[in-house]
């Protein structure tokens, strides 16, 4: 069964580790996630972007896909699923559908907004058993169209959204999705202890897990971080692990490819990208 991320997180937030969020495009994406959970007794959060979510023809489709997956395949580490940077009207439809968690992305819109807003899915989630995750500070880059420079969060911001009883709290801290670039500066830690001592021990959120060195993601840990997401990461060990096995010429025997062997690869290397994602977060053995 689908299970909030409010408890995963108070453990993890206390544990000093991190549960990771990886996105999921299709059956593929979250049969190799799952199973790489359950192998490594992790906790692990299923992503749905609102593209991912009309990719797979809705959120009552994924819903479907993700329970009997979990019914089929056995699995009993704890599995939330989880809207990424969600608008407020794709929050209302996966509240209908059955998630077990959404982030609504308010960070586009004046703080007042953000908080009028954020308050009122604060209730439908409370109401309906769900965690909730809210941002302040846009993360840099794009991901589903909603693109962020990547400013860093205002702390008393921060403050405003966390008092008003959301699960979690992603703080732009000069994070980026996609990969980054040779420029970047590195997250701002400063901010990241301004942003946890306004909050106390509410788990903040990492997005833009894919190429943020080590040493960073630990020291992110040790001040809060509880959740870390990555998608760019298996994005492209899934697509260079299709690709070679195209250009290798498998499988053609006069018929074409046969799509399940076609994709077995891709699959395979998202296994290995979570697994190493999950022992650097410390999730392994936690569930």
């Amino acid at each position: 069964m689908l299970v909030t991320a409010e408890e995963m997180l108070k453990k993890a937030r206390a544990g000093k580790y991190a549960v990771g969020q990886f996105n999921i495009n299709n059956l593929e994406w979250t049969k190799a996630i799952l199973t790489t959970a359950q192998e490594l007794n992790s906790p692990v959060i299923l992503g749905v972007s609102e593209g991912a979510g009309k990719y797979m023809t809705g959120y009552k489709t994924v819903v479907g896909m993700v329970k009997g997956m979990i019914e089929e395949l056995n699995i009993t580490v704890p599995v939330a699923l989880h809207l990424d940077h969600g608008s407020y009207e794709g929050c209302l439809k996966c509240v209908e559908a059955g998630f077990s968690s959404i982030m609504f992305d308010g960070s586009h819109y004046p703080i007042e907004e953000n908080v009028a807003k954020t308050k009122e899915l604060v209730e439908i989630c409370k109401k309906n058993n769900m965690s909730l995750e809210a941002e302040v500070g846009s993360i840099g880059g794009e991901e589903d169209g909603v693109i962020g420079a990547g400013e860093c969060a205002d702390p008393d911001e921060c403050k405003k959204i966390a008092d008003l009883g959301v699960t979690m709290l992603a703080a732009g801290i000069g994070n980026i999705h996609g990969k980054y670039p040779e420029n970047w500066k590195g997250l701002s830690f400063e901010t990241l202890e301004a942003v946890k001592d306004k909050v106390g021990d509410m788990p903040l959120v990492l997005h833009g897990g894919t190429g943020i060195p080590a040493d960073m993601i630990k020291k992110a840990i040790s001040l809060g971080v509880a959740k870390i997401n990555v998608n760019t990461e298996c994005q492209l060990s899934f697509a260079a692990a299709t690709r070679k096995y195209i250009e290798e010429g498998k499988d053609l025997q006069g018929k074409g490819f046969d799509p399940r062997k076609l994709l077995a690869p891709g699959a395979e290397a998202i296994k290995a990208t979570v697994k190493e994602k999950m022992e650097l977060f410390g999730s392994v053995g936690r569930a």
